[in-house]
């Protein structure tokens, strides 16, 4: 299969989505930003073409996916709606917030793993919104990437790891947040918050001040355990290199990287820091901008294979308020393997 990608602008937008909505009405992926990251998008009503997802993306069947929609009319299709999740979604879309919500029938076992919630979001991307629009049917849309890899945030990133699997690759240029959606499950008594993301715990609070945090944000998910949401059970966003978090102030992150030895192993860190470290380094921000973190988050564990090293260590700060979402991604991606340094 050959792989297209093609460069979107407001000009060629029209005929860009027609041909997308060409593809997944006919049981065919279609690689498409979203405000968050690249998302790997089938027809969710299409059960053969959901299958091709997890198929192309190696993604463990018990790894449900998100579905994205463009309106309300498609949310109560798909879902039971209750008040605080119209409240939620009312307040923050569109936009990087995925519910959990009980499902209804015509959502497929093979979107909710066979559990009886569905996640669901409403992009802000001006693309995806187009194509969800047009194809006038709600899309299952993962992040485009292999399966426990780093995300996509670019159309060069989906490339590389989809080439001669998917037909065809919308470019809508760098992800403007660039780490996944913050997922709330509202079906129990109180919000749970399962996934952090751009909109915080404090944003959320504002209109759901009961919401907990769910402790798999923090650790591994109990063996046997169904998995509430995606994102939330395997090793996520890792490059092939082992990934170590040093938590703590920078001096103690380069003390411990002083006691390495400086074989096949580069670090992580962030801007201004870099003329510091004693090994080679990868920035992934402004150290007071979580904004920048996230957009460059995933480019830099990508940049890890790149320079061909076998570890990396991060370094992190706090675990919680703004840094909590880039905390958890690469909490995720060590596989919850964390030094503290004084």
């Amino acid at each position: 299969m050959e792989t297209e990608i093609i460069l979107v602008t407001e000009e060629n937008l029209d005929e860009v989505v027609q041909k997308a909505t060409k593809l997944l009405k006919n049981g065919e992926l279609v690689g498409m930003p979203t405000e968050t990251v690249y998302g790997l998008a089938a027809n969710a009503f299409d059960k053969d073409a959901v299958k091709k997802i997890y198929k192309a993306k190696g993604r463990p069947a018990d790894n449900p996916v998100i579905v994205h929609i463009s309106d309300f009319v498609m949310l109560r299709d798909i879902a039971e709606v209750n008040e605080i999740a119209l409240e939620l979604a009312k307040e923050f879309w569109p936009g990087p917030l995925t519910l959990v919500l009980n499902k209804k029938p015509s959502i497929s076992d093979e979107i909710t793993c066979s559990l009886p919630t569905v996640a669901v979001r409403m992009p802000s991307n001006y693309i995806s919104h187009a194509v969800i629009s047009a194809a006038d049917v709600p899309l299952a849309a993962p992040s485009a990437n292999l399966s426990g890899k780093p995300s996509s945030t670019t159309a060069k990133h989906v490339f590389d790891d989809f080439f001669g699997k998917i037909p065809l690759i919308l470019d809508g240029g760098p992800s403007e947040l660039g780490i996944e959606s913050t997922v709330v499950s509202v079906v129990g008594e109180k919000p749970v918050l399962l996934r952090p993301g751009m909109i915080t715990l404090e944003m959320l609070a504002t209109i759901a001040p009961d919401i907990q945090l769910s402790n798999s944000i923090f650790e591994e998910l109990e063996s046997g355990k169904p998995v509430e949401s995606p994102g939330i059970k395997y090793k996520h966003y890792s490059p092939n290199a082992e990934v170590i978090l040093v938590k703590g102030s920078l001096e103690g992150f380069i003390r411990h990287l002083k006691t390495l030895t400086h074989g096949n192993i580069c670090a992580m860190c962030f801007d201004t820091e870099q003329e510091k470290i004693p090994i080679p380094s990868i920035s992934y921000g402004d150290i007071n901008d979580h904004f920048s973190q996230g957009r460059r988050l995933f480019s830099a564990l990508r940049m890890v294979d790149k320079l061909g090293s076998s570890k990396v260590y991060v370094r992190v700060t706090e675990d919680e308020g703004d840094y909590l979402a880039i905390y958890n991604r690469l909490l995720r991606a060590a596989s919850f393997k964390v030094i503290e340094v004084e």
